[in-house]
């Protein structure tokens, strides 16, 4: 221990430190019974906001571009990357 600080300074920092720590263990296990009494209240209770999500990815499309749109979009995205 450092000669410079007294074992009261010590006790300022440790203390709260650990205090805090306890808190935050507390806290965790608190919410993790609560959770735990909620699971086993509603045991078979589901969200039902959602409709069921069908099982595939709907088919990807795309779209054949003219030469004069090609150079369209490029001259934009050149208008984009330079900032103006």
């Amino acid at each position: 221990m450092p000669e410079h600080v007294s074992l009261l300074m010590w006790f300022g920092v440790a203390l709260p430190a650990a205090l805090t720590f306890a808190a935050i263990i507390g806290m965790a296990r608190i919410r993790r019974s609560l959770h735990l009494e909620t699971a086993r209240q509603h045991p078979d209770q589901r969200l039902t906001a959602l409709p069921p999500q069908p099982g595939t990815a709907p088919r990807r499309e795309s779209v054949e571009l003219t030469p004069a749109e090609r150079d369209a979009f490029a001259g934009l995205m050149r208008r984009l990357g330079d900032g103006s």
